[in-house]
Order: C-alpha cells, then sequence, then structure tokens
C-alpha cells in the first residue's frame, strides 16, 4: 500500500519535494519520477549503488551521476527507472531549496525489556547511545531507552566502524532483527538513523532514568536512631549507583582491605549486579561495569588512582566506556585522600564515598559528590562502614536482604565495635543461624584471606567465605572454619615471637604503654602485618591490665597506635606532629586507633614526641579500641 502520492516523471519539476523515507519503506512507497534522498552503499565502476530503506536500494549509473561518491555519502536522487525484475535506476540532482518530506508510517516502538519475547522478530528501539565498541567483525551501539540497554551489532565490514557519523550520547532510532547470542539478547542492525524529535525523547529517557534511579524505600534491619541522620546521605549514592548502571557508566568499588571493608563493598557489588541483570540483555554486563578492589591502606594511595586511572582510560580507548564512578568504601574521608582525588578531577571522575573513620570534611567534601560519615552527624566510627553499606545494598536491590541480615554483626565484631545496635545485629544473626562465635570466626578468616590476596579482589572465594550470593553451606562452614583456625595458629606463633621483646612504661596520665619494634621483633611478610600485630599484643594487655593501655608497634619509619580508656585524637595528633618534628609526618585513624608514617631519621624525635602526647591525652575508661587490621604498614 502506497504510503504517498508522488508526480510521475514527466510531472516532475524543480518545486517538487523530496522525500526521506523512514527505515520500513518498501518499493511499494516509491513511485518513477520521484526525487528521494538516498545514501551510497557501494561505489562500482558503472556507478554507485544506494539505499533509500532498509529494503529499498537501486543503480545511479555513471552516465546519470554528476559526481564522485565515496560509502556512506548522502545524496539525492530521482527515480528514472523500474524494471520487471523489481530492479531500480536513479539519476542524481540538484535538490537545492527543495521541500524534504517525511515519507513512512511511525514504527512501533518496542521497549527494551521486552525484547526477550520477540527473539527472531525485527522490531524498533529507540534511545541514547551509552556506548559504542567497535570490535574485530560488527560495530556494537549499546542503547539505553529509560527501561533497560540493549547491544545493537551493526556490520560494515570486518573491523570497519559503521554509522560513522554518530557519537555517544546521539538519541537515534534503531531497526533489526532480536537474536540471542551466547545467552545475551541483541539487535542485528537494519538501520539506524537520528530522530528529530531528540529533545523530546530526551526529556522522557531522563524522567524514565530518574523514576527508575530512585532506591527503594527499605526499613533499616534494627531500629537504630544513629542511623536516622545518614539515610539521605545513603539514598543519595543508591540513587547515583542505580543512575550509572541505568547510564552503561563503569562502576569502580575501592575498599579497606579488612573485615569492615569487606562486609561493605561485598554486599554493595553483590546488589549492584543483581541490578545490571535486571537493566542488561548481557548477562555478562556485570563482568565489564563492575570491579571490586581492596586498598591496603586507609586512603587512596596515588599507586591505587594511577592503576585506576590507567584502566578506565584503556577501556574508555578499547571498548568505547564511559569514564567510571568511583566508589570508596570504608575509606577516602582523609587528607592523605586528596591528591588521588584531583588526579581523578583532571578527568571529572565522580567519586562517592562511604566510610566511618574520622573526616576532614574540609579537605575532601569539595571533591566527593556524596559523603556518608557518621562523624558528620555527631556519631563516630561505632557505627561501622558495614552496617551502612548492608542498609546501601538493600536499597539498591531489596532481594538480597535475606542473604546480609548477619554481616552487619560481623562487620560491628571485625572492628570492635561497642554501638547501641550491636546487641540488636547479633540477635538478627542468631535468628540467620550464626552465634557470636561463628561471626568472630568469619571476620578472621576475612581477614586471613584479604592478607593473601593482597590486591586481588578475591570475587568467589570471600563471597564463600562471608557466606553471601547462593554461598554453599558446607564449604562455608569448612572455608571459615579452615582460614579462622590458620589466622589463630599464626597469631599466636607471631606472638610467641614477638611477647617477650614488648617494653612498657606509664604515661603521664597514667595510663600503661607498651612499645614494640615490629620490624625487628615479629616475623616480616606473613600473618599477621605489623598492624595486626600490634593489636593482637594490645588485646593481651588490655585483657591483663585494670586500668587505661595505648600500644604502639613502630618500624623504621611508621607506627600503628591502639588505645583502651585514652581518648586520643589521632588525626589532630598527626597534624601537630607535622608542625612539630619536621619529621614529615602524616597519617590518620580514629580517637583510638591510627597509623603514622615519617621519615626514617626523624623516628626517636617523632616517637617521643608522640609519646608526650599520649600523656597528656584525657583518660576516658568508657572508650574502647576499635580493631587495627585495617592500619597496617
Amino acid at each position: 500500500m502506497s504510503r504517498m502520492s508522488t508526480p510521475s516523471r514527466s510531472e516532475a519539476t524543480g518545486d517538487d519535494p523530496v522525500y526521506d523515507l523512514a527505515a520500513d519503506c518498501t518499493i511499494e512507497d516509491v513511485e518513477e519520477g520521484a526525487c528521494y534522498r538516498a545514501t551510497v552503499n557501494g561505489v562500482v565502476e558503472y556507478g554507485v549503488f544506494v539505499d533509500l530503506s532498509a529494503s529499498v536500494s537501486g543503480l545511479v549509473h555513471e552516465s546519470n551521476l554528476d559526481g564522485s561518491y565515496d560509502v556512506g555519502d548522502e545524496l539525492t536522487v530521482r527515480l528514472v527507472d523500474v524494471r520487471e525484475n523489481g530492479d531500480l535506476g536513479f539519476e542524481s540532482i540538484d535538490a537545492a531549496d527543495r521541500e524534504t518530506v517525511q515519507v513512512g508510517h511511525e514504527p512501533d516502538i518496542t521497549a527494551t525489556d521486552d525484547l526477550a519475547e520477540r527473539v527472531g522478530e525485527s522490531i524498533t528501539v529507540e534511545g541514547e547511545l551509552v556506548q559504542i565498541k567497535q570490535t574485530g567483525g560488527p560495530t556494537v551501539f549499546t542503547l539505553r531507552d529509560g527501561v533497560g540497554i540493549v547491544p545493537c551489532a551493526a556490520f560494515e565490514a570486518a573491523g570497519v566502524r559503521a554509522y560513522p557519523g554518530f557519537e555517544l550520547g546521539d538519541i537515534v532510532r534503531v531497526t533489526g532483527r532480536v537474536e540471542r547470542r551466547e545467552g545475551a539478547l541483541q539487535l542485528e542492525v537494519e538501520s539506524l538513523d537520528a530522530v528529530d524529535e531528540s529533545d523530546e525523547i530526551r526529556e522522557r529517557l531522563d524522567s524514565a532514568l530518574e523514576e527508575q534511579a530512585t532506591p527503594h524505600d527499605v526499613e533499616p534491619l534494627v531500629d537504630w536512631s544513629a542511623l536516622e541522620p545518614m539515610q539521605d546521605d545513603l539514598e543519595a549514592v543508591a540513587t547515583r549507583l542505580r543512575r550509572a548502571v541505568l547510564e552503561n557508566r563503569p562502576i569502580r568499588i575501592r575498599h579497606h582491605a579488612d573485615g569492615d571493608g569487606m562486609c561493605a563493598s561485598i554486599p554493595v557489588a553483590l546488589a549492584l549486579e543483581r541490578f545490571i541483570e535486571e537493566v542488561h540483555g548481557d548477562p555478562s554486563a556485570a563482568r565489564h561495569l563492575l570491579k571490586r578492589l581492596p586498598s591496603k591502606a586507609p586512603y587512596y594511595e596515588m599507586e591505587d588512582v594511577t592503576r585506576d586511572l590507567n584502566f578506565a582510560l584503556g577501556d574508555r580507548e578499547r571498548h568505547g566506556q564511559q569514564l567510571p564512578l568511583l566508589v570508596m568504601l570504608d575509606n577516602g574521608s582523609t587528607e592523605e585522600d586528596v591528591p588521588a582525588y584531583e588526579a581523578l578531577a583532571q578527568y571529572d571522575i565522580p567519586i562517592v564515598a562511604v566510610d566511618h573513620h574520622h573526616p576532614d570534611p574540609d579537605a575532601v567534601d569539595g571533591l566527593l559528590a556524596e559523603h556518608v560519615n557518621p562523624y558528620l552527624h555527631g556519631e563516630d566510627y561505632r557505627v561501622t562502614t558495614g552496617m551502612l553499606c548492608v542498609e546501601l545494598a538493600r536499597m539498591i536491590h531489596p532481594e538480597i536482604t535475606d542473604e546480609l541480615t548477619h554481616v552487619p554483626a560481623v562487620a560491628g565484631l571485625t572492628d570492635r565495635s561497642e554501638a547501641d545496635a550491636m546487641a540488636d545485629y547479633l540477635a538478627l544473626a542468631r535468628e540467620a543461624g550464626y552465634d557470636e562465635d561463628d561471626l568472630q570466626a568469619i571476620g578472621d578468616a576475612l581477614d586471613y584471606a584479604a592478607h593473601w590476596l593482597r590486591y586481588s579482589a578475591g570475587e568467589s572465594l570471600l563471597t564463600d567465605v562471608l557466606g553471601v550470593d547462593a554461598a554453599d553451606d558446607s564449604r562455608h562452614d569448612d572455608l571459615v572454619e579452615f582460614f579462622a583456625e590458620r589466622a589463630a595458629r599464626d597469631t599466636d606463633e607471631q606472638l610467641d615471637a614477638a611477647m617477650p621483646h614488648v617494653e612498657s612504661a606509664t604515661l603521664d596520665n597514667g595510663a600503661d604503654l607498651y612499645r614494640i619494634d615490629v620490624e625487628r621483633h615479629a616475623h616480616r611478610f606473613t600473618y599477621p602485618a605489623p598492624g595486626k600485630t600490634t593489636g593482637a599484643i594490645h588485646d593481651r594487655k588490655v585483657a591483663d591490665s585494670d586500668g587505661p593501655v595505648v600500644t604502639v608497634g613502630y618500624g623504621p619509619d611508621f607506627a600503628v597506635l591502639r588505645s583502651d580508656g585514652v581518648r586520643l585524637d589521632i588525626p589532630h595528633m598527626v597534624e601537630e606532629l607535622e608542625d612539630e618534628t619536621d619529621g614529615g609526618v602524616s597519617g590518620g585513624g580514629h580517637l583510638v586507633v591510627g597509623s603514622i608514617k615519617f621519615v626514617k631519621g626523624m623516628r626517636e624525635a617523632v616517637l617521643d614526641a608522640l609519646e608526650t602526647k599520649m600523656g597528656a591525652a584525657e583518660i576516658d575508661e568508657e572508650l574502647g579500641s576499635a580493631s587495627v587490621a585495617g592500619f597496617e604498614d
């Protein structure tokens, strides 16, 4: 059925319009003598072949051609010959000042979340290009339409860019056949066109994106007033994370390589993986879009950021990906993070941080898109990052709740939290089948595995240890028992070597001080590392003491601090030591746990000044220590 009325060739004049056919127009929609927009699809010795639509093509013979053309060039042609076999012949014409008329019914637009029901059919989708990847075969255009994301494969020639005029962010209409390749839904492109109503469509897409990015409204696992002022902050982070998934933006999670850091990062990564699976037609999408990486230091080191930038820029170059959203978990709140953050700012890479270390908001807030930290709301480190991130994960994908009910208790025990809510978290864990000894063993196993994994995320291994993501119960139990027993054995061996060399003194405020050179009197390059060794020594001394205790483990250019009953404002002490000693002092931590670094030649001066400051600190017998595992040299 013809969709237009066009004049015959004899009737055509210079005032006749030029018809621009929709992709689904057929030969029934063209008439001899009419003028059309065409695209060159092939060049031969005797002329050029042109496309008027996905199924209407023909030849402009060299005798009817007014110039030279390359594949992809556009020109205006008049249909001069319709042969009995259906072949079409055209001549090129000058289309200056002619009106262009769009021809063809608007196609039915299929939503990407309906593609599974349309396999084998030719359909049309409409949306924004969020990734363009050139492979050794087709060009893969990734399109988002407000409800999902689908890859669209267009083939020009092996390794040759198809539709070179399109860029990231363009609003397009793609017609093609829905296929399933290696388990992933894909659209095999028949046509890809710009959309005239792009502003209207973009507004609709943005509205749908905003709605879909809105996190789920979930009640916290426990009724705890300390969480209330951070709910809005967590929702803002959840919104950014969901939006990144919907925009096909990679997400790079950096987390502290200790028990609390893993209790924070593993649930968030799991929630994002599940959400990516919902949004994408490609089951392997999470592997390409989401990376979880441990950081040994309790801040973002230049070594880490240069690696992250190198990978991000490489992925943009090789795979057409956007630059990532960086997520800092259980670190990222201090002045020590600033140099790395400023490196990311060179590329406008957004950063969000969820942390419970004592923050330097004046230093970092201008570099963070979102910042969640209990200190910003009058709380402190006892609200662990793992507790916060379980709630964050549930906002992203609430269906994972049943897998995570024991995780906040593990986070609290590994960080020695004395929060009011610990009793409630332990009760939740008991309902899930874990007593306190089980939870402590999981924390010890996580810490032990993280030590040997070093810079590796430990993907499936750590989910099995933590007991999430459909972990096999029997394997989970066996792994926890094995790693926890090895951790206890190695710690005992370390302490057998170190304890005889612990020096003691009494500080001016009456607290007991214990010092040890962990570089000389503890095994190196094994578990536990210097920070963990200092913590284990401290725990034994606290158990044998009735009063406040401070323990310092030091090496040539570092010191790790632990305190029970003494209020050490370690970030403030670091600032004063830097001003007073000329020792190149840096570091940070909580009120009762932290680490500092200094130049080797100033060790004695720095340690003596540190001892004086600890002796002047306020005694607070209610103040217990958190885990020092993350403050290792």
